[in-house]
């Protein structure tokens, strides 16, 4: 069978849609440069004094990007994070590009309000959690399975990760942030705007796109795979 030049890990990597590829790079590099020690870890975690009174403002980004030294865990991480990440932006988000990152943005800014309340350092896993919970909930009829023990339909594809993470004995704060955040996301944009329609309220979409973003000097198309059930099939 001839190969197929499309299968090699650059080509996989140039199409994954641009938000998804900076933010899949940038942890990547930033654990890389870890492990080089090139960079501590503890120059990259949330705290909150460090932040607001020594001025290290970077730490609001940097704890977005750590998952961890290379180890099977960080692969989990990645795996989660790519997979869902390229998922929205293909699919619910698929030229939106501006409506994808007011969701990032806004799944950033209400973990870091809640990071000293928590005691969390770092809220990669809890940014990936919410995708995992937001593409859920838009894919309501996709079927899964869970190391093809038992089937489940995509909404409930995060409480899933949630219970095996807890079995694999990691806390579950992090992860249950993500879907709180996650949950609010959903309501605000799709829950609330019908609410607010019925009731005749003027203000119908508070994660509506800055009108910064719909400029057409900003807005440019990303491309897709034309097949898109392809990226929705059956899960093993």
């Amino acid at each position: 069978m001839a190969n197929n030049p499309n299968t090699d890990p650059w080509s996989w990597y140039t199409e994954i849609p641009v938000v998804s590829r900076m933010y899949l790079t940038a942890s990547v590099a930033t654990t890389a440069a870890c492990a080089l020690d090139l960079v501590s870890p503890f120059s990259l975690y949330y705290n909150y004094s460090l932040i607001y009174h020594e001025g290290q403002v970077w730490r609001l980004a940097t704890n977005f990007l750590f998952f961890g030294m290379f180890s099977l865990d960080f692969l989990f991480h990645m795996y989660f994070l790519c997979r869902y990440c390229r998922l929205l932006e293909e699919g619910e988000f698929r030229g939106r590009t501006g409506d994808f990152i007011v969701m990032l943005a806004f799944g950033a800014s209400c973990m870091v309000l809640l990071a000293p309340w928590i005691s969390v350092h770092f809220l990669g896993s809890s940014l990936a959690f919410m995708m995992v919970y937001v593409w859920g909930r838009r894919n309501e009829g996709v079927r899964m399975s869970f190391l093809g023990l038992f089937p489940f339909t995509a909404p409930y594809l995060a409480w899933v990760l949630l219970a095996f993470s807890m079995v694999m004995g990691n806390p579950p704060t992090t992860d249950v942030v993500g879907i709180c955040v996650g949950h609010s996301y959903y309501w605000l944009e799709y829950v609330y705007p019908k609410l607010a329609e019925i009731r005749g309220f003027r203000w119908k979409r508070p994660l509506a796109v800055p009108s910064l973003f719909t400029r057409p000097w900003f807005r440019r198309r990303v491309a897709v795979p034309e097949n898109l059930s392809e990226l929705h099939a059956h899960q093993d």
